[in-house]
Protein backbone atom coordinates (compact mmCIF):
# COMPACT_ATOMS: atom_id res chain seq x y z
CA UNK A 1 0.00 0.00 0.00
CA UNK A 2 3.06 2.58 0.84
CA UNK A 3 4.18 2.24 -3.00
CA UNK A 4 0.90 2.45 -4.68
CA UNK A 5 0.03 5.79 -1.95
CA UNK A 6 3.69 6.83 -3.57
CA UNK A 7 2.96 6.10 -7.23
CA UNK A 8 -0.81 8.26 -6.57
CA UNK A 9 1.74 10.95 -5.54
CA UNK A 10 3.91 10.33 -8.79
CA UNK A 11 0.79 10.69 -11.04
CA UNK A 12 -0.63 13.59 -9.15
CA UNK A 13 2.64 15.64 -9.58
CA UNK A 14 2.87 13.90 -13.41
CA UNK A 15 -0.75 15.63 -14.25
CA UNK A 16 0.25 19.06 -12.91
CA UNK A 17 3.67 19.05 -14.46
CA UNK A 18 1.99 18.15 -17.85
CA UNK A 19 -0.63 20.60 -17.25
CA UNK A 20 1.99 22.99 -16.28
CA UNK A 21 4.11 22.29 -19.53
CA UNK A 22 1.05 22.60 -22.14
CA UNK A 23 -0.11 25.69 -20.72
CA UNK A 24 2.86 27.24 -21.60
CA UNK A 25 3.31 25.43 -24.92
CA UNK A 26 6.48 23.55 -23.97
CA UNK A 27 4.78 20.10 -23.69
CA UNK A 28 7.16 17.07 -22.11
CA UNK A 29 5.82 14.45 -24.00
CA UNK A 30 7.06 11.31 -21.55
CA UNK A 31 4.93 12.53 -19.20
CA UNK A 32 2.22 11.15 -20.21
CA UNK A 33 3.32 7.72 -20.40
CA UNK A 34 4.99 7.79 -17.09
CA UNK A 35 1.72 8.89 -15.46
CA UNK A 36 -0.26 5.98 -17.28
CA UNK A 37 2.39 3.19 -15.86
CA UNK A 38 2.25 4.79 -12.64
CA UNK A 39 -1.56 4.74 -12.47
CA UNK A 40 -1.31 0.89 -14.14
CA UNK A 41 1.17 -0.07 -11.26
CA UNK A 42 -0.49 1.58 -8.53
CA UNK A 43 -3.89 0.12 -9.28
CA UNK A 44 -2.80 -3.13 -9.27
CA UNK A 45 -0.63 -3.15 -6.33
CA UNK A 46 -4.05 -1.49 -4.43
CA UNK A 47 -6.33 -4.61 -6.38
CA UNK A 48 -4.06 -6.78 -4.25
CA UNK A 49 -4.18 -5.05 -1.31
CA UNK A 50 -8.05 -4.76 -1.60
CA UNK A 51 -8.36 -8.57 -1.77
CA UNK A 52 -6.03 -8.87 1.54
CA UNK A 53 -8.05 -6.45 3.36
CA UNK A 54 -11.59 -6.93 2.11
CA UNK A 55 -12.27 -3.73 0.43
CA UNK A 56 -12.57 -5.23 -3.22
CA UNK A 57 -15.47 -3.60 -5.28
CA UNK A 58 -18.72 -5.51 -5.05
CA UNK A 59 -21.94 -6.17 -5.76
CA UNK A 60 -23.69 -7.84 -2.93
CA UNK A 61 -27.48 -7.35 -4.37
CA UNK A 62 -27.54 -11.34 -4.64
CA UNK A 63 -25.96 -12.57 -1.07
CA UNK A 64 -27.87 -9.15 0.94
CA UNK A 65 -30.82 -11.73 0.19
CA UNK A 66 -29.23 -15.02 1.52
CA UNK A 67 -29.03 -16.14 5.38
CA UNK A 68 -26.36 -15.66 6.76
CA UNK A 69 -25.39 -19.02 6.51
CA UNK A 70 -25.29 -19.35 2.28
CA UNK A 71 -23.68 -16.02 2.38
CA UNK A 72 -20.64 -17.02 4.13
CA UNK A 73 -20.68 -19.73 1.63
CA UNK A 74 -20.94 -17.25 -1.19
CA UNK A 75 -17.96 -15.66 0.38
CA UNK A 76 -16.02 -18.96 0.20
CA UNK A 77 -16.93 -18.96 -3.31
CA UNK A 78 -15.83 -15.93 -4.55
CA UNK A 79 -12.23 -16.66 -2.63
CA UNK A 80 -11.90 -19.65 -4.40
CA UNK A 81 -12.56 -17.87 -7.81
CA UNK A 82 -10.22 -15.36 -6.82
CA UNK A 83 -7.60 -17.83 -5.88
CA UNK A 84 -8.20 -19.99 -8.88
CA UNK A 85 -7.67 -16.42 -10.80
CA UNK A 86 -5.05 -15.51 -9.34
CA UNK A 87 -3.08 -19.16 -10.14
CA UNK A 88 -4.53 -18.73 -13.86
CA UNK A 89 -2.30 -15.03 -13.84
CA UNK A 90 0.88 -16.51 -12.35
CA UNK A 91 0.47 -19.35 -15.10
CA UNK A 92 0.10 -16.93 -17.97
CA UNK A 93 2.40 -14.89 -16.77
CA UNK A 94 4.98 -17.85 -16.54
CA UNK A 95 3.99 -18.36 -20.24
CA UNK A 96 4.48 -14.71 -21.11
CA UNK A 97 7.84 -13.75 -19.78
CA UNK A 98 9.40 -17.66 -20.54
CA UNK A 99 12.01 -17.58 -18.15
CA UNK A 100 13.08 -20.87 -18.13
CA UNK A 101 13.56 -20.52 -21.51
CA UNK A 102 15.24 -16.66 -21.33
CA UNK A 103 17.84 -18.68 -18.82
CA UNK A 104 18.12 -21.74 -21.48
CA UNK A 105 19.05 -18.76 -23.96
CA UNK A 106 21.56 -17.65 -21.68
CA UNK A 107 19.73 -14.39 -21.10
CA UNK A 108 20.45 -13.07 -24.47
CA UNK A 109 17.57 -11.88 -25.22
CA UNK A 110 18.58 -11.87 -29.15
CA UNK A 111 18.57 -15.99 -28.85
CA UNK A 112 15.36 -16.04 -26.72
CA UNK A 113 13.91 -14.37 -29.76
CA UNK A 114 15.39 -16.22 -32.42
CA UNK A 115 14.26 -19.58 -29.96
CA UNK A 116 10.58 -18.20 -29.14
CA UNK A 117 9.61 -15.60 -31.10
CA UNK A 118 8.58 -13.88 -27.92
CA UNK A 119 9.66 -10.12 -28.38
CA UNK A 120 8.63 -9.31 -24.51
CA UNK A 121 12.36 -8.39 -23.57
CA UNK A 122 12.95 -6.26 -26.75
CA UNK A 123 10.11 -3.73 -26.88
CA UNK A 124 10.92 -0.30 -25.85
CA UNK A 125 8.14 2.22 -24.45
CA UNK A 126 7.33 4.90 -26.82
CA UNK A 127 8.63 7.66 -25.14
CA UNK A 128 10.73 6.67 -21.68
CA UNK A 129 13.22 4.11 -23.81
CA UNK A 130 12.34 1.61 -20.87
CA UNK A 131 12.15 -2.29 -22.30
CA UNK A 132 8.37 -2.98 -21.73
CA UNK A 133 8.86 -5.88 -19.77
CA UNK A 134 10.15 -3.98 -16.85
CA UNK A 135 7.15 -2.40 -16.35
CA UNK A 136 4.97 -4.95 -17.39
CA UNK A 137 6.20 -7.03 -14.27
CA UNK A 138 3.56 -5.90 -12.43
CA UNK A 139 1.11 -8.58 -13.61
CA UNK A 140 3.17 -11.76 -11.65
CA UNK A 141 3.78 -9.32 -8.84
CA UNK A 142 -0.15 -8.93 -8.96
CA UNK A 143 -0.86 -12.27 -9.58
CA UNK A 144 1.95 -13.68 -6.82
CA UNK A 145 0.20 -11.04 -4.26
CA UNK A 146 -3.46 -11.76 -5.42
CA UNK A 147 -2.54 -15.76 -5.11
CA UNK A 148 -1.12 -15.19 -1.50
CA UNK A 149 -4.34 -13.02 -0.37
CA UNK A 150 -6.47 -15.18 -1.50
CA UNK A 151 -4.53 -17.86 0.03
CA UNK A 152 -4.51 -16.39 2.98
CA UNK A 153 -8.35 -15.66 2.91
CA UNK A 154 -9.16 -19.39 2.31
CA UNK A 155 -7.20 -20.52 5.19
CA UNK A 156 -8.29 -18.25 7.43
CA UNK A 157 -11.76 -18.09 9.36
CA UNK A 158 -14.30 -17.08 7.40
CA UNK A 159 -15.36 -12.82 7.54
CA UNK A 160 -18.29 -12.69 9.53
CA UNK A 161 -21.73 -11.57 8.03
CA UNK A 162 -22.83 -8.53 9.44
CA UNK A 163 -26.50 -8.25 10.56
CA UNK A 164 -28.63 -6.55 8.69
Amino acid sequence: MGIAAILAVAITVLVLLNVITRAMNASIFWVDEAAIYAMTWMTFLAASAAVHFGQSVSVTLFTDMLPASATQIARRAVDVTVLIFGLLMLWFSWRWFMPLELARAGFDTMAFQVETFNFIYAEPTLTLGVRKFWLWLIMPIFAAGLTLHAVSNLSGPARRVAPT
